[in-house]
């Protein structure tokens, strides 16, 4: 048996050889293999294995393979494309955040961070976590158990944080809208209207909803809160939205915006960013709710400090932060949101084109982050979702929840560019004709190029 280790070829059964590459050395296309058709000695890590490549292989065709030549092109609505500034920026060993410098780098990281809010009176914390992190840090900082609270659900995501609001012991009125809608904006009305005792202590809200697409117009939220006079906190998930779409903290009256590092900020994943107002953080020093790792007091005991961390912090995360705001300014955070308008715009061009429908039922809750493409009953998109990825390298977002199996989503956010998002579009052209959906090659593409070709600025520094 050991002897038939010598060739490659002999692990991999038969109606499989084809997957290999003309010398054997790798994998051309994984195939789908079950355990049966793997050599006994995989599962035996103790036996001699004599040939290295056989080990390789035999690992490889366990595991997802995900080697492909060139680049993969991530399309989903995050993670993103981190800009190559960003990972050199981040190839560094790790430092004493207690020395002198990393406070100083702090303190400049958290009045840039104010700039994305569109905030002069906000004050950011840099939490060691995600989104759903971010979410908590809001809600138990500012809230008590058993406070009413007005929570919209939308999409997947949404509905993940009206679940952590609930099993956070808050009594949430759940306004629920059909996927692919916004926000019933009209209950929201009624219910403030409603309540004169004011015992609505929060309004949350998702400013875009990555799931369908959906984006959510936060200065009407703000205006209804304001003419029924309410001084329900205005919180709202900025996750997929903050860095890549209009937002503005200070003249909406949001009280506790939070996005995550791995969206629109093109970094990993790692930091949840949260800005709370003057009115949340007093509210934060009577809230009840139970927190340790989330606590805000604890960031301002060190802020005042001058040492600014409660806790040991990813130096790398922060480094790469500075040169992701660093690019933004450059590039300026107008511009920034006018160029995720163009892509949205593009995108949206190129599904009319194909003939297919966006999730999205309105053009003013049109997201420029991420588009849901709805396709035929015929079609499982979560097989063009497969199909990209294991013939294209093209990474596309799956449906979610109610809308599983039914779109396909393009996320459009970050650092990319126009011609990186025609390249997507045409990959996804090719899965659409792959499978079975008559498309016009080239029909998205030329119609995203006719808008693209009017509509893209001049590089600043090469004119």
């Amino acid at each position: 048996m050991m002897d038939n280790l010598d060739d490659d070829r002999r692990v991999v059964p038969k109606e499989e050889k084809e997957f290999l590459s003309a010398d054997g050395t790798h994998i051309i296309s994984r195939p789908l293999i079950n355990s049966d058709s793997l050599p006994f000695w995989l599962f035996h890590p103790c036996l001699f294995l004599p040939s290295p490549s056989q080990r390789s292989y035999a690992i490889r065709a366990k595991m997802d393979y995900t080697y492909a030549p060139g680049r993969n092109h991530l399309f989903v609505p995050g993670p993103v494309n981190i800009p190559d500034q960003v990972l050199r920026a981040m190839n560094r060993n790790n430092e004493d955040y207690r020395s002198p410098a990393v406070p100083a780098l702090t303190k400049i990281l958290l009045e840039d961070v104010k700039k994305i809010f569109k905030t002069t009176s906000g004050t950011p914390f840099l939490i060691p976590t995600t989104g759903t992190g971010a979410w908590e840090s809001a809600l138990t900082n500012t809230l008590s158990p058993g406070d009413r609270i007005v929570s919209f659900v939308i999409g997947q995501f949404s509905l993940l944080w009206v679940d952590q609001q609930q099993r956070l012991g808050f009594n949430v009125d759940v306004v629920e809208s059909e996927w692919g809608a916004g926000a019933n904006l009209e209950v929201l009305a009624s219910k403030l209207a409603a309540d004169t005792a004011h015992t609505i202590k929060a309004v949350c809200i998702v400013h875009n909803e990555t799931a369908t697409g959906v984006t959510n117009n936060l200065a009407s939220v703000r205006k209804i809160l304001d003419h029924y006079q309410h001084p329900a906190l205005f919180l709202v998930d900025g996750v997929s939205s903050i860095c890549a779409l209009d937002f503005r903290m200070d003249e909406w009256g949001v009280d506790v915006a939070l996005t995550g590092s791995q969206k629109a900020l093109s970094l990993p994943t790692g930091m949840g960013i949260v800005c709370a107002s003057p009115k949340a953080i007093e509210a934060s020093q009577t809230a009840k709710s139970l927190r340790v790792f989330f606590d805000w007091k604890d960031y301002l005991k060190f802020y005042k400090m001058g040492t600014y961390w409660p806790y040991t912090p990813s130096i790398q995360l922060l480094y790469g932060l500075k040169a992701a705001l660093d690019l933004i300014f450059e590039e300026g955070l107008d511009n920034v949101i006018a160029r995720h308008n163009r892509l949205g715009t593009a995108t949206r061009l190129a599904v009319e084109a194909w003939g297919l429908k966006n999730c999205t039922q309105k053009e003013e809750w049109f997201s420029d982050t991420v588009t849901a493409v709805v396709v035929p009953p015929y079609i499982d998109s979560s097989e063009i979702v497969r199909r990209g990825w294991k013939r294209y390298n093209l990474s596309l977002g799956l449906g979610l929840n109610k809308v599983a199996g039914k779109v396909f989503r393009i996320g459009h956010l970050g650092h990319v560019n126009d011609l990186q998002l025609l390249g997507c579009l045409a990959g996804v052209e090719m899965v659409l004709k792959d499978v079975g959906y008559p498309v016009k090659l080239g029909s998205g593409v030329a119609a995203a190029c006719a808008y693209l070709q009017n509509n893209i600025p001049m590089i600043p520094s090469r004119i």
